[in-house]
């Protein structure tokens, strides 16, 4: 197709120099007078028709602009970790700051976890060998008694509201042994107070617990348990005949190794009211885990298959 826009005598095309949007218009001819030039280069015509709003640009700017694409790919090219960042105070007092900061947000996150979910403690006795043994470190859930009665079998850490230990003397302790209890209280470190006990649940509110029936064992609502599974060997279900009734909100319980266990069954005749049983008030948790030594750690399970067909006590008991 033939070319139709208007050119002058150099071949050029003729634009105005109006906004940016503007259509092209030829510009007026006087008669006489000499058409006017471009003293560049013949524009190409068809990139003429293609943007005809479009104006001539500035070599100064399109040499700025090069300048601009250029730093913008060097900017692109920059590695990571070459950006400018703020720096990190690099002063010694700068340093223990952000020390001690750590450390209070690990005491804070501790003693949460510790009044919310989980406690440690520790083993101090044979009483519940072999299922734990001396100087374990176990994590109690907390969180658990708060949901309502805890269940026949479970492994309870409770206070010693009944008076079952003796007094703790007041050794006095020195720098370190503040050190470690402070860090216990926050739950830091597992406690190793002597005031809580750690024993197993045998018989709930309700419960009628008695020992022994014809074959030696302990019953509870007439049901004999198979206890095998948890008794330290050679140790038989109990030694103290009983036959009692827990009271609601109580627990009747009794440590594995029953020969070695100061638990319910010794503290029938004292004069404390219900000075045998634990009130769900005290109860700190239940053991779910030996966490220490490594070569202990184990999850500590519930043997339900020892508690599964026993009745309903006589109150209502779960």
């Amino acid at each position: 197709m033939a070319d139709r826009t208007p050119t002058a005598g150099d071949g050029a095309p003729r634009e105005s120099r109006g906004a940016t949007g503007d259509a092209a218009l030829p510009a007026a001819e006087t008669p006489g007078t000499p058409p006017a030039t471009s003293p560049g280069p013949p524009e190409d015509p068809a990139a003429a028709a293609q943007d005809p709003g479009a104006s001539a640009q500035d070599p100064g700017a399109s040499a700025e602009s090069t300048d601009l694409d250029q730093e913008s790919a060097s900017r692109r090219g920059r590695p990571r970790g070459s950006r400018s960042r703020k720096q990190r105070p690099d002063t010694f007092w700068g340093s223990v700051r952000e020390i001690v900061l750590v450390l209070v947000w690990a005491v804070l996150i501790a003693f949460v976890v510790k009044t919310l979910l989980v406690r440690g403690f520790y083993i101090p006795s044979g009483s519940m060998e072999n299922t734990l043994q001396l100087n374990d470190r176990i994590f109690v859930n907390v969180v658990e008694p708060t949901f309502g009665p805890l269940e026949r079998g479970d492994i309870v850490v409770f206070e010693d509201a009944k008076g079952w230990l003796p007094a703790q003397p007041d050794s006095g302790g020195g720098p370190a042994d503040a050190v470690y209890d402070a860090l216990a209280f926050v739950g830091v470190l597992p406690d190793r107070t002597d005031q809580h006990l750690i024993k197993r649940v045998i018989g709930v509110g309700g419960d009628r617990v008695a020992c022994c029936d014809g074959s030696g064992q302990v019953t509870v609502n007439g049901q004999a348990l198979e206890e095998e599974g948890y008794l330290f060997p050679g140790s038989a279900p109990s030694d103290i005949p009983f036959d009692i009734v827990v009271p609601q909100d109580h627990y009747f319980v009794m440590g594995d190794h029953r020969d070695a266990s100061a638990d319910s069954r010794v503290h029938f005749s004292e004069v404390v009211e219900d000075s045998a049983f634990i009130s769900h008030d005290d109860v700190v948790g239940t053991a779910f885990v030996i966490a220490w030594p490594l070569d202990r750690f184990q999850w500590l399970q519930n043997p339900d298959d020892v508690f599964a067909d026993i009745p309903a006590g006589s109150a209502g008991g779960s």
